[in-house]
Protein backbone atom coordinates (compact mmCIF):
# COMPACT_ATOMS: atom_id res chain seq x y z
CA UNK A 1 0.00 0.00 0.00
CA UNK A 2 1.20 3.34 -1.05
CA UNK A 3 1.62 5.29 2.46
CA UNK A 4 1.54 9.42 1.95
CA UNK A 5 2.45 12.37 4.34
CA UNK A 6 1.99 16.24 4.01
CA UNK A 7 2.37 19.38 5.41
CA UNK A 8 -0.95 21.23 6.68
CA UNK A 9 -1.44 24.09 8.09
CA UNK A 10 -1.91 24.11 12.48
CA UNK A 11 -4.38 27.05 12.17
CA UNK A 12 -7.87 26.20 12.94
CA UNK A 13 -10.57 26.05 10.70
CA UNK A 14 -7.77 26.05 7.42
CA UNK A 15 -7.54 23.36 5.66
CA UNK A 16 -4.52 24.67 3.14
CA UNK A 17 -1.92 21.33 2.45
CA UNK A 18 1.49 21.58 0.77
CA UNK A 19 4.01 18.79 -0.53
CA UNK A 20 6.76 17.66 1.98
CA UNK A 21 9.57 18.48 -0.75
CA UNK A 22 8.17 22.19 -1.31
CA UNK A 23 10.49 24.95 0.64
CA UNK A 24 7.90 26.06 3.23
CA UNK A 25 7.60 26.86 6.61
CA UNK A 26 4.02 28.36 7.13
CA UNK A 27 0.69 28.22 5.33
CA UNK A 28 0.57 30.92 2.87
CA UNK A 29 -2.86 31.49 4.19
CA UNK A 30 -2.20 32.33 7.66
CA UNK A 31 1.70 32.19 7.99
CA UNK A 32 1.63 36.27 9.54
CA UNK A 33 4.41 38.37 11.49
CA UNK A 34 3.93 36.48 14.32
CA UNK A 35 6.45 33.79 13.97
CA UNK A 36 3.90 31.29 15.41
CA UNK A 37 0.89 32.09 12.89
CA UNK A 38 0.29 29.55 10.16
CA UNK A 39 3.10 26.88 11.33
CA UNK A 40 3.18 23.80 9.81
CA UNK A 41 2.91 20.20 10.59
CA UNK A 42 3.49 16.59 9.09
CA UNK A 43 0.11 14.80 8.48
CA UNK A 44 0.08 10.91 7.48
CA UNK A 45 -2.93 9.08 5.80
CA UNK A 46 -3.59 7.60 9.00
CA UNK A 47 -6.22 5.63 7.18
CA UNK A 48 -3.90 3.77 5.12
CA UNK A 49 -1.75 2.76 8.16
CA UNK A 50 -4.69 1.21 9.83
CA UNK A 51 -5.30 -0.77 7.21
CA UNK A 52 -2.23 -1.99 5.92
CA UNK A 53 -1.38 -3.24 9.14
CA UNK A 54 -3.47 -4.33 12.59
CA UNK A 55 -1.39 -2.82 15.69
CA UNK A 56 -0.15 -6.26 16.75
CA UNK A 57 1.47 -6.21 13.03
CA UNK A 58 2.77 -2.64 13.36
CA UNK A 59 4.51 -3.88 16.54
CA UNK A 60 6.27 -7.13 14.72
CA UNK A 61 7.34 -4.76 12.07
CA UNK A 62 9.00 -2.42 13.88
CA UNK A 63 10.49 -4.97 16.45
CA UNK A 64 12.05 -7.36 13.74
CA UNK A 65 13.79 -4.09 12.24
CA UNK A 66 14.88 -2.74 15.52
CA UNK A 67 18.89 -2.02 15.48
CA UNK A 68 19.15 -4.67 12.23
CA UNK A 69 21.64 -4.01 9.45
CA UNK A 70 18.85 -3.69 6.53
CA UNK A 71 19.07 0.10 5.59
CA UNK A 72 18.28 2.29 6.63
CA UNK A 73 15.20 0.21 8.98
CA UNK A 74 17.80 -0.63 11.83
CA UNK A 75 18.08 3.19 12.87
CA UNK A 76 15.29 3.84 15.45
CA UNK A 77 13.39 6.42 13.43
CA UNK A 78 13.90 4.93 9.94
CA UNK A 79 12.36 1.30 11.34
CA UNK A 80 9.19 3.63 11.60
CA UNK A 81 9.58 4.98 8.39
CA UNK A 82 5.88 4.69 7.06
CA UNK A 83 4.94 6.82 10.74
CA UNK A 84 7.42 9.05 10.05
CA UNK A 85 8.16 9.50 6.08
CA UNK A 86 7.59 7.55 3.79
CA UNK A 87 8.17 9.99 0.73
CA UNK A 88 12.13 9.66 0.98
CA UNK A 89 13.10 6.76 -0.86
CA UNK A 90 15.44 4.42 0.28
CA UNK A 91 18.57 5.57 -1.62
CA UNK A 92 17.92 9.25 -0.39
CA UNK A 93 17.69 8.74 3.53
CA UNK A 94 20.70 9.82 4.67
CA UNK A 95 21.26 8.06 8.19
CA UNK A 96 24.04 7.18 11.10
CA UNK A 97 22.10 4.49 12.63
CA UNK A 98 20.41 7.17 15.10
CA UNK A 99 17.81 6.07 18.12
CA UNK A 100 18.15 2.93 19.43
CA UNK A 101 19.79 5.06 22.86
CA UNK A 102 19.26 2.87 26.07
CA UNK A 103 16.85 3.44 28.78
CA UNK A 104 18.82 3.50 32.10
CA UNK A 105 17.21 1.85 34.74
CA UNK A 106 17.83 4.34 37.76
CA UNK A 107 16.91 1.63 40.59
CA UNK A 108 19.37 2.81 43.09
CA UNK A 109 18.39 6.68 42.40
CA UNK A 110 14.71 5.87 42.56
CA UNK A 111 14.52 3.92 45.71
CA UNK A 112 16.68 6.87 47.28
CA UNK A 113 13.76 8.91 46.38
CA UNK A 114 10.92 6.73 46.47
CA UNK A 115 10.38 5.16 43.63
CA UNK A 116 10.42 1.79 42.09
CA UNK A 117 10.00 2.15 38.29
CA UNK A 118 12.76 5.06 37.35
CA UNK A 119 14.73 5.28 33.74
CA UNK A 120 16.31 7.41 32.30
CA UNK A 121 16.07 7.57 28.36
CA UNK A 122 19.43 8.70 27.08
CA UNK A 123 18.80 10.57 23.72
CA UNK A 124 22.52 11.80 24.30
CA UNK A 125 24.03 8.22 23.09
CA UNK A 126 23.49 9.18 19.90
CA UNK A 127 26.14 10.15 16.72
CA UNK A 128 26.76 13.87 17.27
CA UNK A 129 25.84 13.67 21.62
CA UNK A 130 22.23 15.10 21.45
CA UNK A 131 18.43 13.55 20.79
CA UNK A 132 18.61 16.60 17.32
CA UNK A 133 19.49 13.72 15.74
CA UNK A 134 16.54 11.66 15.46
CA UNK A 135 14.99 15.11 13.81
CA UNK A 136 17.99 15.88 11.71
CA UNK A 137 18.03 12.76 9.70
CA UNK A 138 14.42 13.35 8.81
CA UNK A 139 15.27 16.90 7.35
CA UNK A 140 18.48 16.12 5.91
CA UNK A 141 17.12 13.28 4.23
CA UNK A 142 14.01 15.31 2.60
CA UNK A 143 17.02 18.03 1.99
CA UNK A 144 18.77 14.82 0.11
CA UNK A 145 15.42 14.06 -2.01
CA UNK A 146 14.39 17.83 -3.16
CA UNK A 147 18.22 17.94 -5.05
CA UNK A 148 17.99 14.78 -6.37
CA UNK A 149 14.86 15.99 -7.50
CA UNK A 150 16.56 18.94 -9.07
CA UNK A 151 15.63 21.51 -6.59
CA UNK A 152 18.26 24.55 -6.25
CA UNK A 153 19.08 24.40 -3.02
CA UNK A 154 22.25 25.97 -1.94
CA UNK A 155 22.95 24.81 2.21
CA UNK A 156 20.86 23.88 5.42
CA UNK A 157 21.06 26.50 7.50
CA UNK A 158 20.32 26.51 11.49
CA UNK A 159 20.05 28.68 14.46
CA UNK A 160 21.39 26.68 17.75
CA UNK A 161 22.85 26.74 21.25
CA UNK A 162 25.15 24.08 20.13
CA UNK A 163 23.71 20.89 19.58
CA UNK A 164 21.55 21.53 16.62
CA UNK A 165 24.54 22.98 14.89
CA UNK A 166 26.28 19.61 16.04
CA UNK A 167 23.70 17.20 14.76
CA UNK A 168 23.13 19.31 10.90
CA UNK A 169 26.51 19.73 10.80
CA UNK A 170 27.63 16.26 11.00
CA UNK A 171 24.49 15.04 8.53
CA UNK A 172 25.27 17.07 5.87
CA UNK A 173 28.61 16.03 6.12
CA UNK A 174 27.70 12.67 5.85
CA UNK A 175 25.57 13.64 2.73
CA UNK A 176 27.86 15.81 0.98
CA UNK A 177 25.99 18.91 1.65
CA UNK A 178 27.06 22.53 2.90
CA UNK A 179 25.93 23.28 6.02
CA UNK A 180 25.75 27.13 7.70
CA UNK A 181 25.19 27.32 11.25
CA UNK A 182 24.54 30.39 13.08
CA UNK A 183 25.41 30.35 16.89
CA UNK A 184 25.45 33.26 19.29
CA UNK A 185 28.64 34.42 20.36
CA UNK A 186 30.69 33.11 23.67
CA UNK A 187 27.08 31.10 24.86
CA UNK A 188 28.13 28.02 23.55
CA UNK A 189 30.69 25.17 25.18
CA UNK A 190 33.75 24.78 23.32
CA UNK A 191 32.69 21.10 22.65
CA UNK A 192 29.35 22.01 21.09
CA UNK A 193 31.03 24.47 19.33
CA UNK A 194 34.05 22.83 17.85
CA UNK A 195 31.61 19.58 16.47
CA UNK A 196 30.27 21.83 13.42
CA UNK A 197 33.56 22.98 12.74
CA UNK A 198 35.23 20.26 12.47
CA UNK A 199 32.28 18.71 10.30
CA UNK A 200 33.47 21.70 7.74
CA UNK A 201 30.11 23.68 8.16
CA UNK A 202 30.58 27.23 7.65
CA UNK A 203 29.81 28.93 11.56
CA UNK A 204 28.88 32.18 12.41
CA UNK A 205 29.43 33.44 15.74
CA UNK A 206 26.88 36.37 16.68
CA UNK A 207 26.49 39.10 19.51
CA UNK A 208 23.25 38.29 20.61
CA UNK A 209 21.49 35.72 21.83
CA UNK A 210 19.58 32.40 20.69
CA UNK A 211 16.37 34.56 20.01
CA UNK A 212 18.36 37.16 18.14
CA UNK A 213 19.84 34.30 15.96
CA UNK A 214 17.12 33.16 15.25
CA UNK A 215 15.59 36.36 13.70
CA UNK A 216 18.30 36.82 11.36
CA UNK A 217 17.52 32.65 9.98
CA UNK A 218 13.98 33.89 9.98
CA UNK A 219 15.11 36.31 7.56
CA UNK A 220 17.21 33.74 5.79
CA UNK A 221 14.63 31.87 5.21
CA UNK A 222 12.61 34.14 2.79
CA UNK A 223 15.04 33.05 0.17
CA UNK A 224 14.28 29.15 -0.72
CA UNK A 225 17.83 28.29 -1.81
CA UNK A 226 18.97 27.85 1.69
CA UNK A 227 16.40 25.09 3.56
CA UNK A 228 16.15 26.42 7.12
CA UNK A 229 16.99 22.96 9.89
CA UNK A 230 15.50 24.63 13.65
CA UNK A 231 12.21 23.36 14.57
CA UNK A 232 9.78 25.07 13.15
CA UNK A 233 10.22 23.15 9.96
CA UNK A 234 7.81 20.26 11.44
CA UNK A 235 10.27 17.67 9.34
CA UNK A 236 12.14 17.84 12.58
CA UNK A 237 9.67 17.01 15.05
CA UNK A 238 8.93 13.76 12.80
CA UNK A 239 11.91 12.12 13.87
CA UNK A 240 11.62 13.57 17.41
CA UNK A 241 8.08 11.58 17.89
CA UNK A 242 10.04 8.32 17.36
CA UNK A 243 10.91 8.60 21.00
CA UNK A 244 8.03 7.83 22.26
CA UNK A 245 7.36 5.04 19.95
CA UNK A 246 10.97 3.41 20.74
CA UNK A 247 10.06 3.72 24.43
CA UNK A 248 6.69 1.80 24.11
CA UNK A 249 8.88 -0.70 22.21
CA UNK A 250 11.58 -1.03 24.91
CA UNK A 251 8.80 -1.72 27.50
CA UNK A 252 7.35 -4.21 25.54
CA UNK A 253 4.28 -2.01 24.49
CA UNK A 254 3.02 -1.79 28.38
CA UNK A 255 2.14 1.42 29.83
CA UNK A 256 4.29 4.07 30.46
CA UNK A 257 2.92 6.15 33.47
CA UNK A 258 4.88 9.46 33.22
CA UNK A 259 7.20 11.44 30.76
CA UNK A 260 9.44 13.94 31.99
CA UNK A 261 11.36 16.41 29.25
CA UNK A 262 13.19 19.31 29.27
CA UNK A 263 11.48 22.39 27.45
CA UNK A 264 12.83 25.61 25.01
CA UNK A 265 11.87 26.03 22.16
CA UNK A 266 9.22 23.53 22.84
CA UNK A 267 9.64 21.05 19.49
CA UNK A 268 10.45 17.64 21.63
CA UNK A 269 7.51 17.71 24.15
CA UNK A 270 5.44 18.58 21.16
CA UNK A 271 6.84 15.89 19.07
CA UNK A 272 7.03 12.99 21.85
CA UNK A 273 3.43 13.78 22.62
CA UNK A 274 2.44 13.50 18.85
CA UNK A 275 4.23 10.00 18.53
CA UNK A 276 2.19 8.54 21.99
CA UNK A 277 -1.56 10.31 20.54
CA UNK A 278 -0.59 8.70 17.02
CA UNK A 279 0.11 5.31 18.62
CA UNK A 280 -2.81 5.58 20.58
CA UNK A 281 -5.11 6.41 17.48
CA UNK A 282 -3.64 3.17 15.88
CA UNK A 283 -4.11 1.24 18.54
CA UNK A 284 -0.76 0.11 19.49
CA UNK A 285 -0.99 1.78 23.37
CA UNK A 286 -4.58 2.09 25.10
CA UNK A 287 -2.83 3.98 27.60
CA UNK A 288 -1.51 7.96 27.51
CA UNK A 289 1.42 8.93 29.72
CA UNK A 290 1.29 12.14 31.56
CA UNK A 291 3.61 14.49 29.65
CA UNK A 292 5.81 16.73 32.15
CA UNK A 293 7.53 20.18 30.40
CA UNK A 294 10.46 20.93 32.52
CA UNK A 295 12.00 24.39 32.06
CA UNK A 296 14.76 26.52 33.65
CA UNK A 297 13.30 29.90 35.79
CA UNK A 298 15.17 32.01 33.75
CA UNK A 299 13.60 31.24 30.37
CA UNK A 300 10.43 29.83 31.71
CA UNK A 301 7.08 31.28 29.24
CA UNK A 302 5.24 28.02 29.00
CA UNK A 303 5.69 27.77 32.74
CA UNK A 304 3.94 31.09 33.03
CA UNK A 305 1.12 30.51 30.81
CA UNK A 306 0.98 27.09 32.84
CA UNK A 307 0.08 29.22 35.94
CA UNK A 308 -2.57 30.83 33.94
CA UNK A 309 -4.03 27.89 32.63
CA UNK A 310 -2.43 27.22 29.19
CA UNK A 311 -4.52 30.17 27.40
CA UNK A 312 -3.58 30.78 23.97
CA UNK A 313 -3.32 34.25 22.02
CA UNK A 314 -2.50 35.79 25.59
CA UNK A 315 1.54 34.80 25.10
CA UNK A 316 4.18 37.74 25.48
CA UNK A 317 7.85 36.46 24.46
CA UNK A 318 9.74 37.16 27.12
CA UNK A 319 13.80 38.19 27.77
CA UNK A 320 14.81 35.04 29.00
CA UNK A 321 18.04 35.19 31.43
CA UNK A 322 21.72 33.35 31.22
CA UNK A 323 20.97 29.75 32.87
CA UNK A 324 23.06 26.82 32.86
CA UNK A 325 20.72 25.12 30.69
CA UNK A 326 22.24 27.16 27.99
CA UNK A 327 20.05 25.37 25.00
CA UNK A 328 16.54 26.13 26.57
CA UNK A 329 17.24 29.66 27.30
CA UNK A 330 14.62 30.67 24.63
CA UNK A 331 11.87 33.29 26.09
CA UNK A 332 10.09 33.31 22.52
CA UNK A 333 9.68 29.85 21.40
CA UNK A 334 8.54 29.21 18.00
CA UNK A 335 6.53 25.83 18.95
CA UNK A 336 4.61 27.39 22.09
CA UNK A 337 0.97 26.68 20.26
CA UNK A 338 2.27 23.39 19.43
CA UNK A 339 3.12 22.29 22.61
CA UNK A 340 -0.31 24.29 24.44
CA UNK A 341 -2.39 21.73 22.03
CA UNK A 342 -0.11 18.74 22.91
CA UNK A 343 -0.58 19.06 26.90
CA UNK A 344 -4.30 19.61 26.35
CA UNK A 345 -4.71 16.53 24.03
CA UNK A 346 -2.42 14.51 27.01
CA UNK A 347 -4.27 14.12 30.27
CA UNK A 348 -2.56 15.68 33.22
CA UNK A 349 -0.35 17.44 31.36
CA UNK A 350 2.41 19.49 33.34
CA UNK A 351 4.68 22.55 33.46
CA UNK A 352 7.13 22.60 35.78
CA UNK A 353 9.94 25.19 36.32
CA UNK A 354 13.26 24.53 38.70
CA UNK A 355 16.30 27.57 39.64
CA UNK A 356 19.90 27.42 38.55
CA UNK A 357 20.53 25.82 42.19
CA UNK A 358 18.39 23.34 41.90
CA UNK A 359 18.98 21.95 38.79
CA UNK A 360 23.01 21.93 39.22
CA UNK A 361 22.23 20.07 42.49
CA UNK A 362 20.09 17.39 40.90
CA UNK A 363 23.01 16.93 38.19
CA UNK A 364 25.19 16.34 40.66
CA UNK A 365 23.14 14.40 42.84
CA UNK A 366 21.99 11.53 40.02
CA UNK A 367 25.47 11.45 38.74
CA UNK A 368 25.87 9.89 42.19
CA UNK A 369 24.24 7.05 40.95
CA UNK A 370 26.11 6.40 37.43
CA UNK A 371 24.98 9.18 35.42
CA UNK A 372 26.53 12.22 33.56
CA UNK A 373 23.93 14.57 33.48
CA UNK A 374 24.13 17.96 30.90
CA UNK A 375 22.35 20.40 32.44
CA UNK A 376 19.34 20.57 30.22
CA UNK A 377 18.30 16.82 31.62
CA UNK A 378 18.85 18.30 35.07
CA UNK A 379 16.19 20.37 34.74
CA UNK A 380 13.59 17.32 33.99
CA UNK A 381 15.37 15.82 37.24
CA UNK A 382 14.71 18.49 39.14
CA UNK A 383 10.96 18.51 38.03
CA UNK A 384 10.92 14.64 38.83
CA UNK A 385 12.28 15.33 42.26
CA UNK A 386 9.33 18.10 42.58
CA UNK A 387 6.43 15.77 41.63
CA UNK A 388 7.82 13.13 43.74
CA UNK A 389 7.56 15.31 46.75
CA UNK A 390 4.25 16.90 46.21
CA UNK A 391 3.32 13.34 46.05
CA UNK A 392 1.95 13.55 42.66
CA UNK A 393 3.81 10.59 41.17
CA UNK A 394 3.84 7.37 42.88
CA UNK A 395 6.10 5.08 43.96
CA UNK A 396 4.71 2.30 41.57
CA UNK A 397 4.61 4.64 38.70
CA UNK A 398 6.61 4.13 35.52
CA UNK A 399 8.93 7.57 35.26
CA UNK A 400 10.80 7.95 32.08
CA UNK A 401 13.04 11.13 32.07
CA UNK A 402 14.13 12.15 28.80
CA UNK A 403 17.87 12.92 29.10
CA UNK A 404 18.43 15.22 25.68
CA UNK A 405 22.63 15.28 25.86
CA UNK A 406 25.59 13.73 26.71
CA UNK A 407 27.17 15.45 29.64
CA UNK A 408 30.81 14.98 28.43
CA UNK A 409 29.27 18.09 25.89
CA UNK A 410 29.09 20.50 29.28
CA UNK A 411 32.89 20.11 31.18
CA UNK A 412 32.45 23.78 32.04
CA UNK A 413 29.41 23.09 34.30
CA UNK A 414 30.53 20.23 35.60
CA UNK A 415 34.01 21.84 36.49
CA UNK A 416 32.00 24.64 37.96
CA UNK A 417 30.19 22.87 40.11
CA UNK A 418 32.56 20.81 41.62
CA UNK A 419 34.87 23.71 42.10
CA UNK A 420 32.03 25.83 43.52
CA UNK A 421 32.36 28.46 41.19
CA UNK A 422 28.81 28.32 39.31
CA UNK A 423 27.12 31.72 40.39
CA UNK A 424 24.18 31.15 42.35
CA UNK A 425 24.91 27.82 42.86
CA UNK A 426 25.36 26.16 46.51
CA UNK A 427 26.82 22.88 45.44
CA UNK A 428 25.15 20.11 47.99
CA UNK A 429 27.39 17.42 46.52
CA UNK A 430 30.80 18.86 45.48
CA UNK A 431 33.43 16.09 45.38
CA UNK A 432 37.19 17.69 44.84
CA UNK A 433 40.00 16.00 44.51
CA UNK A 434 42.62 15.64 47.54
CA UNK A 435 46.45 16.60 46.89
CA UNK A 436 48.30 14.26 48.41
CA UNK A 437 52.23 13.86 48.37
CA UNK A 438 53.11 10.36 46.91
CA UNK A 439 53.71 8.53 50.04
CA UNK A 440 51.35 5.20 51.25
CA UNK A 441 50.91 6.38 54.81
CA UNK A 442 49.14 9.33 53.38
CA UNK A 443 47.12 7.31 50.98
CA UNK A 444 46.04 4.99 53.96
CA UNK A 445 45.03 7.61 55.89
CA UNK A 446 42.86 9.11 53.24
CA UNK A 447 41.33 5.53 52.59
CA UNK A 448 40.38 5.43 56.50
CA UNK A 449 39.20 8.75 56.15
CA UNK A 450 36.85 9.24 53.69
CA UNK A 451 36.20 5.08 52.33
CA UNK A 452 33.25 2.93 54.32
CA UNK A 453 32.18 5.77 56.09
Amino acid sequence: MKYHAWFACTTEGCSETYPLNEVIYKCRKCGKDDKRSGLLEVRHDLGALRESRSPDQWKKLFDRRYLRNLYPYGSGVWGKKEWVCPNVTNENVVSIFEGGSNCFWAERFGKEIGLNDLWIKLCGNSHSGSFKDLGMTVLVSMVNQMIHEGTNLRAVVCASTGDTSASLAAYCATAGIPAVVILPKDRVSIPQLIQPIANGALTLALDTDFDGCMKIVTQISRDKRYYIANSFNSLRLEGQKTISIELSQQFDWEPVDWVIVPGGNLGNVSAIGKGFLMMKDLGLIDHLPRLVCAQAHNANPLFRLFQQGLPEGEFRPQKAKPTLANAIQIGDPVNLNKALRTLKKIPGGLVEECTENELANAAAWVDRFGLFNCPHTAVALSALLKLVNRGEIKSTDRVIVISTASGLKFPDFKIGYHTRQLTGVAPRHANEFLPLPPKFENVMDALEEHVGK
